[in-house]
């Protein structure tokens, strides 16, 4: 259930040039929070932005009472948010989506991310090597992008990152690499989260090999409840849409079309 917060930034931390990780303290959200889900941050208290941020949620800390995120500066908002400072409070909607990763019937999970697409994926990658053999495949575009690859490192079995251009570790796509080891043992679940052609790409692979998949959509969201309509998807087998920010951001790939 989501609750809206006056959050304190307890942590920050710049990863790379234009991406940057914060912690807020908030005992409700962090006990309900589930992989997949995503926070409806209020970057400043003035009217302009005047539309929240959706950021995904990267880690889960119940202990601590904390949830992490991690954000690329791409706008004005999110350069707002950047300059924000710990013990600073911004207003919060979270945890948000009631379409979260369902991992806990699989012994033998891939997860594959590509870019900014990877931050949802570690508290999925975190919780599910605690019953089950994580492969997790990261592509980015060069060495300069590659990000947080200790972290997944600790929560996978495996961990293979790709690089567009060779600069770092294997070079070429992600998907490949999937598709290559799928061809000596199959996955009980493909999970993935990226750029659309990677996703499609997913999508089609998984299809065609009869592998259960699930990808989290990454869609312009106004309110974060699905009345502005501006992060509708097409149902695949019905007339109508779904909204990545209610229905999602998690979906079956056989459940909406994209």
């Amino acid at each position: 259930m989501s609750v809206v917060e006056q959050a304190q930034i307890v942590t920050k931390e710049q990863l790379k040039k234009d991406i940057f990780k914060f912690a807020i303290y908030s005992e409700k959200m962090s006990s309900v929070a589930l992989p997949g889900q995503f926070l409806e941050i209020r970057v400043n208290d003035d009217i302009e932005p005047f539309l929240r941020r959706p950021i995904s949620i990267y880690n889960i800390d119940k202990e601590k009472n904390q949830l992490e995120f991690i954000f690329q500066v791409k706008g004005k908002g999110t350069d707002i948010l950047s300059k924000r400072q710990i013990g600073d409070k911004i207003s919060v909607i979270g945890p948000v989506g009631n379409g979260s990763f369902q991992f806990k019937s699989y012994q033998k999970i891939a997860i594959i991310g590509g870019g900014i697409g990877i931050f949802p994926l570690y508290e999925l990658a975190k919780q599910a090597s605690k019953t089950a053999d994580v492969t997790t495949y990261l592509g980015f575009r060069s060495k300069d992008f590659v990000v947080l690859e200790d972290e997944f490192s600790k929560v996978s079995n495996q961990l293979v990152i790709t690089t567009d251009d060779g600069s770092y570790q294997e070079k070429g796509f992600a998907i490949d690499f999937l598709k290559s080891d799928c061809q000596t043992e199959k996955p009980d679940c493909i999970f993935a989260c990226g750029p659309l052609p990677m996703l499609r790409a997913v999508r089609d692979f998984a299809i065609a090999n009869h592998i259960p998949a699930q990808v989290s959509m990454e869609e312009r969201m106004g309110c974060g409840v699905g009345v502005c309509l501006g992060c509708a998807v097409k149902n695949k087998h019905t007339e109508g849409n779904k909204h990545v920010c209610k229905d999602g951001p998690v979906f079956d790939v056989n459940e909406i079309e994209f």
